[in-house]
């Protein structure tokens, strides 16, 4: 296709409502080789995908992102092309991801590009990226430094839209399947960043990002994304630095609970609970995620 590039694939994630799905694909267009890994394994997904001329794998199971992705991954095997990640609920057209690709190209030390996101309709930003989830991003969020952290630089982006390098992917290795949704994006940049690799936000080229469409029940969200990131912090800090994170937070909810009223202060005692509880923990109990255990290859 003219004006597509030749080295670049496209993996997608699919769950829930298939219009959302066709809607990120229309916006891509037919030019990329992609494939969607169909979590739900729905008939209407199914279709969607083989209408726009897409593969279409049905895990047989909710596998979670991570393992997802990696399931999307083995459909791809020459060493040279780039994979884009796709959300469902994301979108962006060839033309920005083109210029996406060249930033990923002119930078032969990084491992990954992300755009700037706004939301559906709106020219209001979307947040694209984050400050890595660490005892001390715990204390300074507690405490309002966190827009501060943000501005040094440092950095993680989200997965919504991340154009990966396949030589990155090669030396790095694919996503820990231990994540079922969120921070396995994290933790693989963390990785990357070990070896030697940088990360890169193009502010200069925009996606659409309708963030959480692919998810109505805002409590199993929060399971979910807090349960991850016990797993992360767990995993690269250790039972000590999981506790100093825990107590951060716990710190930073009870000064919110004590400045806010009506719903602010709810969610804040909620979100207390929650971490006196174990984030991890109570995900699992209300089956928003699996164990801790890896998909069997």
């Amino acid at each position: 296709m003219s004006g597509v590039s030749t080295g670049l694939d496209v993996v997608v994630v699919a769950y829930g409502p298939p219009d959302i799905l066709a809607g990120a694909l229309a916006a891509l267009g037919p030019g990329y080789p992609t494939v969607v890994v169909d979590n739900s394994s729905s008939p209407a997904t199914a279709a969607v995908v083989r209408a726009a001329g897409a593969r279409y794998v049905d895990p047989g199971v909710n596998l979670g992102f991570a393992a997802g992705v990696n399931v999307g991954l083995e459909s791809f095997d020459d060493p040279t092309r780039d994979v884009l990640l796709l959300n469902p609920d994301a979108r962006i057209t060839p033309a920005a991801l083109e210029r996406l690709h060249d930033e990923l190209r002119a930078h032969p030390d990084v491992a990954c590009v992300a755009p700037a996101q706004h939301t559906p309709g709106s020219a209001t930003p979307a947040r694209a990226r984050w400050p890595w989830h660490t005892p001390a991003s715990a204390w300074a969020e507690a405490v309002g430094l966190s827009r501060r952290r943000l501005r040094s630089s440092r950095y993680f982006l989200a997965g919504a839209v991340l154009l990966v390098r396949k030589a990155a992917l090669a030396e790095v290795g694919t996503f820990d399947e231990r994540y079922f949704l969120y921070s396995e994006d994290e933790d693989w940049q963390r990785r990357a960043l070990g070896c030697g690799w940088q990360v890169r936000f193009c502010p200069d080229v925009t996606a659409e990002h309708a963030a959480g469409g692919t998810e109505s029940d805002g409590t199993r969200l929060q399971l979910r994304l807090h349960g991850a990131i016990e797993r992360y912090v767990r995993k690269w800090y250790g039972p000590g630095g999981w506790a100093l994170y825990r107590a951060g937070m716990l710190f930073g909810q009870a000064l919110r609970w004590a400045r806010y009223r009506g719903e602010r202060r709810r969610a804040a005692r909620r979100l207390a609970g929650l971490y006196l509880r174990g984030p991890d923990r109570c995900a699992q109990q209300a089956g928003a995620v699996p164990g801790p255990q890896r998909r069997r290859r």
